[in-house]
């Protein structure tokens, strides 16, 4: 099974080295990694899709609470949440082609970014069935090259990972004014 994990994480250098070296010693096994910035500084927020066939997702989540950079661990699997993925398709493409290409990407709410000569670029957002889907129907067309950001979640509603404490253990006061 795969489980979902959103770890906040101090944005300092080698925190996602310590994470990878992790997963690498306890032989963890990562689907999907995706790190970004958030809305408070020096904070980085991680989205990890984790196979938890072997290992219980219990123990992933007690490993990486303990590391000294992660400031807080949700398994975030078994609560609504809003999952995203983005995909670049580089497809090949001459003009008669493209509208062929355009009315696929329409229908899976996708756009074209860019048009070359032979060759145009389709980006999608979604889950992972949507954009497996438009994948399936463009390699016929001929996929050039393709790029994913791997899954990002976000708890619905007011539920997530814990601003309070994420505060409090990056010197903040816990009302999210950092001392």
């Amino acid at each position: 099974m795969k489980h979902t994990l959103v770890a906040l994480v101090e944005d300092k250098p080698g925190v996602l080295n310590r994470v990878a070296s992790l997963f690498r010693r306890r032989a963890f096994n990562i689907e999907s990694l995706t790190v970004g910035r958030t809305h408070e500084p020096d904070v980085s927020r991680m989205t990890i899709l984790v196979d938890t066939e072997y290992t219980p997702v219990s123990l992933v989540e007690a490993n990486l609470s303990k590391l000294i950079n992660v400031i807080d661990v949700k398994d975030v699997t078994h609560t609504p949440t809003v999952m995203r993925d983005l995909a670049l398709i580089k497809v090949r493409a001459d003009a008669s082609d493209r509208a062929e290409i355009a009315q696929l990407a329409e229908i899976f709410r996708a756009k074209i970014v860019d048009v070359g000569v032979d060759s145009v670029i389709v980006e999608v957002t979604g889950d992972e069935e949507k954009i497996g889907g438009l994948v399936e129907l463009l390699r016929d067309k001929g996929i050039v090259e393709m790029v994913r950001t791997g899954q990002i979640a976000m708890a619905r509603g007011t539920n997530g990972v814990n601003e309070y404490e994420t505060n409090k253990r990056i010197g903040g006061n816990g009302n999210g004014q950092h001392a």
